[in-house]
């Protein structure tokens, strides 16, 4: 059965999505998984934030996503995505999905936007995704433990690096933040030699481990 013959039977054909995004959708399904061996630096990193009604994972509801690539080591203003899920969340979230691809994607707290972004892409278009989230939550400190040795909220690392954002508290504008944040990032695991995609998901879960979270 096709991914849009699964999205119909899920949700009682309840859903209608437009050609484009319809074709989108098939385009995303046929991407091979992304090479997670592959140096930083010839890597397409997505950096994902969301806007949700609340931080409450079992009542609150995702209201907008937003993406941010960084490829080649640079952030690309161009390459980037907002969108509010009303009235079509469907077609917000395969939009998402057309820019993000099937490439590593960088977060900042993965246990609640990844929750729900995969809870909204469940319920909208049947779909359950295999990608390598890296949630710089963890890798921050683990990386740089002499401005913080603890995992902290976004707001205390923006301190600590002197970064700013155009709007706090919107999903791209602090995925704007959290981008400057995973440049600064990957720098500093580079001269650890942690110089891949594969690497960061290593150091991060090691450094889980320690907390033992």
């Amino acid at each position: 059965m096709s991914l849009l013959s699964r999205l119909k039977a899920a949700r009682g054909g309840s859903v209608k999505l437009d050609a484009a995004a319809g074709q989108a959708l098939q385009d995303w399904q046929a991407l091979p998984r992304a090479r997670r061996s592959r140096p930083h630096f010839e890597t397409r990193y997505v950096v994902l934030n969301t806007e949700a009604s609340g931080l409450d994972l079992e009542r609150d509801r995702l209201l907008a996503v937003a993406a941010i690539g960084v490829d080649g080591g640079l952030i690309r203003p161009a390459d980037a995505y907002y969108a509010r899920l009303d009235p079509s969340p469907a077609e917000a979230l395969v939009g998402l999905l057309a820019i993000t691809g099937k490439n590593p994607l960088v977060v900042f707290n993965a246990s609640f936007n990844r929750n729900m972004l995969e809870r909204a892409l469940q319920e909208h278009l049947a779909l359950t995704t295999e990608l390598l989230w890296l949630d710089l939550y963890f890798l921050l400190p683990s990386l740089f433990p002499e401005k913080l040795e603890r995992p902290s909220r976004l707001g205390d690392w923006m301190t600590a690096f002197g970064i700013e954002t155009f709007q706090r508290h919107h999903a791209l504008g602090d995925g704007w933040a959290i981008a400057q944040l995973f440049l600064a990032a990957q720098a500093r695991a580079l001269s650890l030699g942690v110089a891949t995609p594969r690497g960061l998901a290593e150091h991060e879960q090691a450094f889980r481990h320690k907390l033992k979270i």
